[in-house]
């Protein structure tokens, strides 16, 4: 390659980077994977080594993710400069590692390293004055992040108060979305018809910019904790290995795991293990992390402009795949969610051979543009679910065919409904749709019956002798008396179990019936708001959106599910069955008028005290306001006891809440609370 040519390609791949460095550290939107940009980067950086005329302080690999988006939040200098590491992909890469430290120091190794999961989330920055948290802010391009205290605030392990450390105090690590609220998160995107996120990192990032602290609060963010910045020299600390252990004395999550090593051949043995391992984990991770582990030597190698010299992050191999796109199945759901999922050349993938791939739903599919015949590359989003990541358009050949959704359920012929970009079979009695429907019904959360396992609810269907959830008030002991496993005995007691469930009340019914969008807080919600299923099913749109965590999508598909004719039949059976059809009766109105909003710590779990309070009659929302009746403030209180103040929110200490409890019941708290 001729230095012009050269010159032509590095002006291409920074371009080229720094646009996909903003679409990921600033949109939380990648076009691409982060195998394809390490190989973008990587390739960027050689050509620089073999050109070193064409080297620029500007250059990618010279700096440190993008700068912040200032109309979002505000724009927070780090008192010390934050880093990112330099990538090994092989052992003899870790090996030249090792050399050029052997060379920078003048003396042989092998060295001795802490050796750390490297989880694949946000880089967040926690600045403590005198032992008080000031702020927290994001790494943004290592000199400016953006200040997100409130939503950092929201995961309950983050100490806001420290003793016995320096006066100034800079604490880093990774905030991150573990795999299964990863899961959870998409699927109720999902069904709401919503964008997903792409990967756990995207959807921390995602959660942790939100605006509203209190959608940041339900997404189950984590965080862990790895280094120090400003009042590492002040810490009297001589090793990374015991940095870590500091950290967790200090009451700081370190939940990425780490070991010590002794030379590049200790670090491959750790790498090995933590490689086989790498499915277990309950979060994404990218490789491992590989430090010195005596603390003097980092101050000796000191830093280049982008990286520290004294440590490096050993990535994993890629786990991705390009395979072909055969056909698209389209499935039905427990809710009558229709679900396409794509047909491919099988491959293997993450220790298992993948021929099915989840397309989501219309949205999805419109923003891959993707077709039948496309090539694709897939991987396992989570490392667990196999995904496309993208398509490899470049490689169409103009026989591809696009996909065609059934304006009919694939399964009962019953018209689809469509609601945004999610399309729905609103037929009760679809074959697809009962049983996961009778084995959602019976469940804990729903109506408790215990003995309706599984294989039970295949015989009952099998057998004809149920085909919706109301038919299960119609049996008697001779139905189930022969059935596999099923004895006089048992039969009574799935029988007693079956009558016992007709008193959960309306909030456990609307869940039970699984209603589009309605979860265990909206079903109670729903119930509180209405009272009774035939005040709900005569409810208008407007009324709907009244009720909290409504949106207008769910209320438009909960409208078209309680006017379907199907659905509207299934309730009077239930209800000629003699299932309840209203709420609950409160434990009394001894609150009612009132409202709490709660702030802080409190020295009993925060959702049994709002439990508590809403039994009595009171309403408890997430946001101050003058409408509020008291703000109840445990330890290390938040923005909302400033807010309150300026409002004129009387506040109450935790004790002085349950008194007023006492007061307003006549009774001990003991007879109140649960044990």
């Amino acid at each position: 390659m001729t230095l012009e040519e050269a010159r032509r390609r590095v002006n291409e791949l920074r371009d080229l980077i720094r646009h996909h460095n903003y679409l990921y550290y600033v949109l939380d939107a990648p076009e691409i994977s982060d195998a394809e940009y390490d190989r973008l980067l990587g390739e960027l950086k050689d050509l620089e080594e073999r050109f070193p005329e064409l080297k620029s302080p500007d250059s990618p690999t010279e700096q440190v993710g993008a700068r912040p988006l200032e109309a979002t939040f505000r724009p927070i200098r780090h008192p010390s400069r934050m880093y990112s590491l330099d990538n090994a992909f092989t052992l003899d890469e870790v090996r030249a590692f090792e050399e050029r430290i052997e060379r920078a120091l003048g003396r042989r190794g092998p060295f001795a390293y802490t050796v750390e999961s490297k989880v694949d989330g946000l880089s967040v920055n926690l600045y403590y004055e005198g032992g008080i948290l000031v702020w927290g802010a994001t790494r943004g391009d290592g000199e400016t992040g953006e200040e997100v205290t409130q939503n950092l605030l929201t995961i309950p392990t983050l100490p806001r108060r420290l003793e016995g450390v320096p006066d100034r105090l800079e604490v880093r690590g990774e905030v991150y979305m573990p795999i299964a609220a990863f899961l959870r998160l998409n699927e109720e995107l999902e069904e709401r018809g919503e964008r997903i996120f792409k990967n756990p990192r995207n959807a921390a990032a995602g959660s942790l910019r939100q605006k509203d602290p209190r959608i940041t609060a339900k997404r189950g963010l984590r965080a862990t904790f790895y280094t120090l910045g400003l009042g590492l020299e002040e810490s009297g600390l001589r090793t990374q290995h015991d940095l870590l252990l500091w950290l967790q004395e200090k009451g700081f999550p370190v939940e990425h795991g780490f070991a010590r090593a002794v030379g590049a051949e200790g670090v491959e043995e750790v790498y090995r293990a933590w490689l086989e391992e790498r499915p277990n984990l309950p979060f994404e991770a990218d490789g491992v992390v590989v430090k010195l582990d005596e603390l003097a030597l980092w101050r000796e190698l000191g830093y280049t402009a982008r990286a520290p010299r004294f440590a490096l992050a050993y990535k994993f191999p890629a786990e991705e795949k390009e395979t072909r796109l055969l056909e698209v199945a389209f499935q039905v759901g427990r809710t009558g969610r229709i679900t396409p999922v794509g047909l491919l050349e099988p491959v293997f993938l993450g220790g298992s051979e993948v021929g099915r791939v989840t397309l989501h739903n219309e949205g999805y599919m419109e923003e891959l543009d993707i077709r039948i015949g496309d090539w694709v590359l897939v991987h396992k989003a989570g490392g667990v679910i196999p995904e496309v990541l993208r398509v490899l358009k470049e490689r169409r050949t103009g026989e591809e065919r696009p996909i065609l959704w059934p304006e009919a359920c694939p399964e009962c012929g019953h018209r689809l409904l469509r609601e945004g970009k999610v399309h729905r079979c609103p037929n009760p009695l679809c074959p697809a749709k009962r049983f996961e429907a009778l084995r959602h019904y019976a469940s804990r959360k729903a109506m408790d019956i215990g003995g309706l396992g599984e294989k039970l609810i295949e015989k009952l269907l099998e057998k004809g002798l149920v085909r919706d959830v109301a038919d299960l008030y119609r049996l008697g002991k001779e139905d189930l008396v022969g059935l596999e496993r099923m004895g006089e005995k048992s039969a009574q007691n799935l029988l007693r179990q079956i009558e016992e469930s007709k008193g959960r009340g309306l909030e456990r019914l609307l869940y039970a019936l699984g209603l589009p969008g309605v979860g265990e807080v909206l079903a109670r919600n729903l119930a509180l708001r209405f009272g009774q299923m035939d005040h709900l099913q005569e409810a208008s749109l407007e009324e709907l959106l009244e009720v909290e965590e409504v949106g207008e999508l769910t209320a438009r598909a909960i409208l078209e599910t309680l006017k379907d004719p199907a659905f509207r039949d299934l309730v009077r059976r239930l209800r000629e069955a003699g299932v309840e059809m209203a709420a609950k009766e409160r434990e009394g109105e001894a609150l009612k008028g009132l409202s709490f909003v709660i702030t802080g710590e409190l020295s009993r779990p925060r959702e049994e005290v709002k439990a508590l309070l809403r039994r009595l009659g009171a309403k408890v929302t997430d946001a101050v306001s003058r409408k509020t009746s008291f703000l109840v403030v445990g330890e290390s209180p938040g923005s909302k006891l400033e807010k309150a103040r300026a409002l004129g929110v009387p506040t109450l200490t935790e004790e002085a809440l349950f008194r007023l409890v006492e007061e307003k019941t006549g009774k001990k708290l003991t007879d109140v609370l649960p044990a």
